[in-house]
Parts: C-alpha cells; sequence; structure tokens
C-alpha cells in the first residue's frame, strides 16, 4: 500500500498485534473506525469500535445496516463509492466535535444490544441450554 499511496506517517499508525486492552485505548482516540465489508458477516471489531465511542464509518451493506443508522449511531457509505467514503473520513477528521452525540449512542445502544450477558444468554437459547 505505501508504494501506491502517500500518507501523513504522523497521522497514521500501523500498530502490528497489540493486546486487546492497547486496542481498546487505540479505538477511543481514534477519529474514526474505517469499516468496510460487502455482505459478510458482522465483524466483532465494528462493534468493539462503537462500544469505546469511536465514530464508525461503515459500508451500506445488509450486515452493517443492521446495527448502523446512518447519522445517529454511525456513518454509511457506498462500498464502492471511493470519493464518498474519503468525504465521511475527512469529514470525521477535519470536524471531530460533530459526532460526539453520534458516538456516544453507539457506545450506549452496542453496549445494551450486545453485552456478554446477552450473547451468553442468546447462545443458550440457541443451543437449549437455560
Amino acid at each position: 500500500m505505501l508504494r501506491e499511496v502517500t500518507i501523513d506517517p504522523a497521522r497514521t499508525h500501523f500498530t502490528g498485534k497489540i493486546p486487546t486492552h492497547q486496542y481498546r485505548r487505540l479505538l477511543q482516540v481514534s477519529a474514526a473506525h474505517i469499516y468496510l465489508t460487502y455482505p459478510f458477516v458482522l465483524s466483532w471489531s465494528m462493534l468493539e469500535a462503537m462500544a469505546t465511542g469511536c465514530l464508525v464509518i461503515g459500508s451500506r451493506t445488509p450486515p452493517v445496516e443492521e446495527v448502523i443508522r446512518d447519522g445517529e449511531n454511525g456513518l454509511l457509505v457506498d462500498f464502492f463509492d471511493r470519493e464518498d467514503i474519503a468525504a465521511r473520513v475527512l469529514e470525521a477528521l477535519e470536524a471531530p466535535e460533530r459526532f460526539i452525540d453520534i458516538r456516544e449512542l453507539a457506545r450506549v445502544e452496542v453496549a445494551e444490544r450486545f453485552s456478554r450477558e446477552k450473547g451468553i444468554r442468546g447462545y443458550g437459547e440457541l443451543v437449549g441450554v437455560s
């Protein structure tokens, strides 16, 4: 990638593999988490980002739309529209204060909807164990 694009090394970090607690701290200070998937199973990383209060800019695809409502608890972009993706990322970087309410709603909703307890209970119901 670095041979193909020019990036600002002061604003781009390649962490490699890091412990979960460090990853969560990184998300908490990030301006945005760009989550592009073309329809595939929703990843834990998107929910983790939302749960930390990181602004998620996600693809307007079925698994992402199950969780993100554009402009309410995250931002949605067309998976194939590079200009729209870039514009939303720039918006997040240039005016992070505009997204405080969106970040907070995402954090609260994910904590309520996808708690560990609800997951364990749902799994138990699925396999017939209560």
